[in-house]
């Protein structure tokens, strides 16, 4: 599945761009860039040698402009990676329609199901589901590509999910709940991608709901490689116990570099962030 990323006839030889992520939409904006806009959300542009991506859409649609601001012509996109059907990662998709002309979506499986947040104060349910269905999907023309294991992308970026549990402490709040019935919420529409990166990879996340820890332990086992880069939504919560424990058995799992943002709690990326990784000699 991944020998193709380091096929010597495809990166031997030459310096050339692995990939490069522009984060269209964050919670906030580096302060170099006060000309963007930013909300709670995420959108990340992705470019490999192959392809370019888009990883999540944000809220409202905000990040398109973000995008001609930064002069990032969307015209070219023909794929959209959903990390989750969280509102905040999914609601800005349909606002990208009159941007691009899209062929297809990847999704975790169980997308559709209807999420939800407990406010414990005002004793309710409030929606945070993505705002379109399936029916919205076909009607655009726009096909669905359910990952439910490991699904390439192109020849350098494939999607990964299933992730299994290796950390206990990694519990997902109570308070995110699914379905008619509000259910807990197991996560298992949650996805990611995986770069080449090395002789390992780098994994683009979106809010690691099911835990970072179980995302990159999983990663590893299953490909048997090891993960150098982590970038992205890491959803610490739980104080800096949590936080520390989950940085320091990140370091002992090899990860040596973070660009994290949006949930993270550790933020060092913001919309405007530009992270690039070369093939070299």
């Amino acid at each position: 599945m991944y020998s193709s990323i380091y096929d010597d006839a495809i990166l031997g030889g030459m310096n050339m761009l692995l990939y490069r992520v522009t984060v269209l939409m964050d919670n906030n904006v580096i302060g170099t860039k006060r000309e963007l806009e930013s909300e709670h959300g995420l959108s990340m542009f992705i470019e490999t040698p192959d392809s370019t991506f888009l990883f999540d859409c944000g809220h409202t649609g905000l990040a398109w402009e973000n995008a001609r601001k930064m002069g990032i012509d969307l015209s070219a996109v023909k794929n959209v990676v959903l990390s989750h059907s969280h509102y905040d990662h999914a609601g800005g998709f349909p606002a990208l329609l009159k941007y691009c002309q899209l062929e297809a979506v990847y999704t975790g499986r169980n997308f559709w199901q209807e999420k939800y947040s407990y406010d414990k104060e005002n004793d309710e349910y409030q929606y945070k589901g993505c705002g379109f269905t399936k029916k919205d999907l076909d009607s655009w023309g726009i096909e669905q590509r359910v990952c439910r294991s490991i699904l390439p992308l192109d020849d350098y970026a494939n999607v990964v999910t299933g992730f299994d549990k290796h950390y206990d402490f990694e519990t997902i709040p109570a308070k995110f709940v699914r379905g008619e019935g509000k259910v807990p919420d197991p996560f298992d529409d949650e996805i990611c991608v995986l770069l080449p990166e090395g002789d390992g990879l780098a994994m683009v996340v979106g809010c690691s709901h099911v835990g970072i820890l179980n995302m990159v332990a999983t990663v590893m086992e299953r490909t048997e490689l090891p993960v150098y880069s982590v970038m992205g939504g890491i959803h610490l919560v739980g104080g800096e116990e949590r936080i520390d424990r989950t940085m320091q058995e990140l370091e002992r799992l090899g990860v040596e570099n973070f660009n994290l943002c949006h949930c993270s709690g550790i933020n060092n990326m913001a919309t405007g962030s530009v992270i690039e990784v070369q093939c070299q000699d």
